[in-house]
């Protein structure tokens, strides 16, 4: 059995996008982005009408898009692992009440049992203000299983949970979402609740035991390795350099939280970046970004470029190759100089650029 075997075949049965952390797990190697790229590269030097992809740092194996019109007709519609956790919670407790699994699952809850309804798997019936609900005849068809039975469908539970190695406990409760201080106002704008504030860089082992007992954790983009050495959930990398990374990240989230939230928050950031823009059109200088996230920032700004233009650099004053950036016109308050909302983060740091620019 080969290591890039086993990473093809999680690819396969997964359905959905993994980290490289979830599958270094697997196989225990330390280059497994090389090893998921060989994988790709196989595939495409045959010709497959597959295809190994990745997007914003996850991977996924999916069927090329020429060949997804002819197929679409007949390919089951997978269930994602958030709404299948929901799923397995109604299963395990049916019938019941709506509102006690929002208390456990969080606001997200909604849009599965809409999506579950959808699906035939589920049924609802008004009870109080709430609805009850409990799995139909379908769910039974769906999992293979012989009846629907209450005690067959908890034993189906019970396997499932300990094929996703998860206790029973922890399947079956609210995901818990940990984050890093840096973006705990991120959740507020996704809409989600009772998550937990954690230190996943520098944590004692008492830390890192809190932190392991969590499914999803929020971190900066560029530590998931460092991360996953010890944590073996789902790791999340977001940034914030930029209000299109904020809508990214917003985006990459939005199942954990509220649609109505999630929606709210982009046009609202959105027409912040707009009033940005706006602030840039009478800006003649040209600027030199130092590093790659003030690049970033000019690039959606909007701003001209120019070798020996403006130095704009971080005020930690080195790239993140470690090259020394000093001697720049305008420094871009980070880390520890930052604000910790980050969208006035952003907002900070596009007001002292635009206000250096215009002096």
């Amino acid at each position: 059995m080969s290591d890039k075997g086993i990473i093809e075949a999680a690819l396969f049965v997964s359905g959905e996008p993994l980290e490289s952390g979830q599958l270094r797990n697997l196989v225990k190697r330390k280059n497994i982005n090389e090893l998921i790229h060989d994988l790709a590269d196989e595939y495409r030097q045959r010709n497959s009408p597959l295809e190994i992809k990745e997007i914003e740092g996850r991977f996924v194996m999916q069927v090329k898009p020429e060949y997804a019109d002819r197929v679409r007709s007949i390919a089951p519609k997978e269930l994602r692992a958030p709404v299948l956790r929901t799923l397995s919670m109604i299963a395990y407790h049916q019938p019941i009440i709506q509102s006690e699994l929002v208390d456990r699952r969080g606001a997200a809850t909604y849009e599965h049992v809409r999506e579950l309804e959808e699906r035939g798997l589920i049924s609802t019936k008004p009870e109080g203000r709430s609805r009850l609900l409990q799995t139909t005849p379908r769910f039974s068809e769906y999992f293979n299983l012989e009846s629907s039975d209450p005690e067959e469908i908890r034993r189906m539970i019970i396997s499932l949970a300990r094929e996703q190695k998860m206790g029973l406990d922890k399947w079956l409760g609210k995901q818990g979402i940990g984050v890093t201080p840096m973006y705990e106002s991120l959740m507020g704008l996704c809409g989600i609740s009772g998550y937990e504030v954690v230190n996943p860089y520098n944590s004692d082992d008492k830390e890192r035991e809190r932190i392991r007992e969590l499914g999803v954790l929020v971190i900066s983009k560029g530590y998931g390795e460092r991360v996953g050495g010890f944590f073996d959930g789902r790791i999340i990398e977001v940034s914030a350099s930029t209000f299109g990374e904020l809508i990214n990240s917003i985006n990459i989230l939005a199942e954990y939280g509220s649609h109505r939230n999630v929606r709210e928050s982009i046009e609202y950031i959105s027409g912040l970046k707009d009033e940005y823009i706006e602030k840039t059109f009478d800006i003649t200088a040209k600027v030199s970004p130092q590093t790659g996230m003030i690049a970033h920032m000019v690039n959606e700004l909007k701003l001209g470029i120019s070798s020996d233009g403006v130095k704009i650099a971080p005020d930690y004053g080195t790239s993140g190759s470690g090259r020394e950036v000093g001697g720049a016109d305008i420094f871009i308050p980070t880390h520890s100089n930052a604000d910790m909302d980050v969208v006035k983060r952003v907002c900070q740091r596009y007001n002292v650029l635009i206000e250096g620019l215009k002096k």
